[in-house]
């Protein structure tokens, strides 16, 4: 790819690095297994991460939707949207390294971005979620998660990016765990397990 100036189009591919950069905390080997399926070097992925912060903290920062619209173009999909009181459209994009997901944006009726997260694609397959050998790392997303091991309560993230919630699950001897799930762009990334 060489390094990327200031002046070219930030691409779909540079958007993929900046959401690997924030996952490169939780997943370093699964991070750096995707750069190189990328083709990208470690400077790539910092640059690509550095611009995107400049794109979304400059005075003259574009509104997130039409930021969103002019990286990765038009959403393959638009979906008007009802999340208790409030009116949404869902916008999603296909991204090459996540066949099976989407990102996924929802704004709300005066345009503003409220949400910003990986979701399954519609008509992918949802992993089969039953116990927490199942949470493996990028296995799941927040939704998927939450569903699969209801009642799972929200918790408050370490970045706006971070997610995470706390449910119980069996272990592999069907022992019910008290589980603590950490999630980055609604992507699960790691679980800490207490006691039965």
């Amino acid at each position: 790819m060489g390094r990327m100036p200031s002046a070219s189009p930030f691409t779909p591919l540079h958007f993929q690095l900046v959401l690997l950069r924030r996952m490169a905390d939780h997943n370093p080997v699964l991070v750096e297994r995707a750069r190189h399926e990328l083709g990208v070097s470690v400077a790539e992925m910092r640059e690509a991460n550095k611009r995107w912060q400049a794109m979304t903290r400059s005075p003259r920062a574009r509104p997130a939707a039409s930021r969103y619209r002019s990286v990765l173009g038009p959403p393959e999909s638009v979906t008007p949207r009802r999340i208790g009181d409030l009116d949404c459209e869902a916008w999603q994009w296909p991204l090459p390294l996540w066949p099976d997901l989407r990102f996924e944006i929802l704004l709300a009726p005066n345009g503003t971005v409220w949400n910003e997260w990986l979701v399954r694609a519609a008509g992918a397959q949802a992993p089969v979620l039953r116990t927490l050998a199942d949470l493996t790392p990028w296995s799941c997303t927040v939704d998927e998660a939450a569903r699969a091991f209801a009642p799972a309560r929200p918790l408050e993230g370490t970045a706006p990016t971070r997610w995470g919630l706390t449910f119980t699950a069996p272990d592999a001897e069907g022992v019910r765990r008290e589980v603590v799930a950490e999630f980055t762009w609604g992507l699960l990334q790691r679980t800490a397990v207490g006691g039965g």
